[in-house]
């Protein structure tokens, strides 16, 4: 029996989905965890009980990222494709989304956690946006990060592919809350905070504090998809990056 990708089983009566990233230990954001997150939500998110969904990770890591291979040309208008459907079902989800993020949370995989509305992650986890290292960028996040905490902040961390710690990211608001417990501490908030509430309230509620947050990244999200596969993987460059990392050798940059 091959295992599933994504665990999924509901807790607190039916009020909580939990959806857990299962292909430990790097828990790849490839077309198979892609494809088993959207029909998740696609088939959960319309239950009108819900009042949170919890989205975590087995092993040591939330995700080491997407698959380098999936980004090559004959494959990544594809792959993009079904990550962003992803991303934007995310994104305009009225059931509140938490991540719970430990270990290291990097390319598509901290994509994956900015698409959700509140990220609890531990203080020593470690969260970046390598791609530009390979000669790509990370289109998702080109959208979601200047959204959270600014042009600044989210063009140093696009640029530089550095990574910074999770109690970082809670100090400039990627995270909502550093945690020794990611995990505990978003289901301390579901507990306490919506659980208790009206799910048709806070489907409402949610909607209504990201409106325009969500016309602006449905909008962005598909400019940027078009520059990517246009333009970027029309260059020497990207191609040769992604190659090289695939060969385990360093990129030899001709800059274009």
């Amino acid at each position: 029996m091959v295992d599933q990708p994504l665990k999924i089983w509901h807790e607190a009566d039916g009020r909580l989905l939990r959806l857990r990233l299962n292909k430990p230990k790097a828990n790849l954001v490839d077309a198979a965890m892609i494809a088993a997150l959207d029909n998740a939500l696609a088939e959960h998110l319309g239950n009108a009980q819900l009042g949170a969904v919890l989205i975590d990770a087995e092993g040591p890591h939330f995700s080491f990222g997407a698959s380098v291979e999936e980004h090559l040309p004959a494959q990544c208008a594809a792959m993009l494709a079904g990550l962003h459907r992803l991303i934007l079902r995310m994104v305009e989800s009225p059931v509140p989304l938490l991540v719970a993020v430990h270990g290291q949370c990097l390319g598509g995989g901290l994509e994956l956690a900015l698409g959700g509305h509140l990220i609890f992650v531990a203080p020593d986890a470690n969260l970046g946006q390598p791609e530009m290292k390979l000669g790509v960028f990370a289109p998702a996040a080109s959208c979601l990060l200047p959204e959270l905490i600014g042009p600044q902040r989210s063009l140093d961390l696009l640029l530089s592919g550095r990574s910074i710690t999770g109690a970082q990211a809670a100090a400039i608001g990627i995270a909502h809350e550093a945690a020794a417990n990611p995990e505990h501490a978003a289901l301390a908030y579901f507990e306490e905070h919506l659980k208790p509430k009206s799910a048709s309230s806070l489907r409402l509620a949610v909607k209504a504090a990201r409106l325009d947050y969500v016309a602006r990244v449905k909008d962005k999200i598909r400019a940027v998809e078009r520059l990517y596969l246009d333009e970027l993987m029309a260059t020497h460059d990207a191609v040769a990056g992604l190659e090289a990392f695939i060969a385990k050798r360093s990129p030899q940059w001709q800059h274009r």
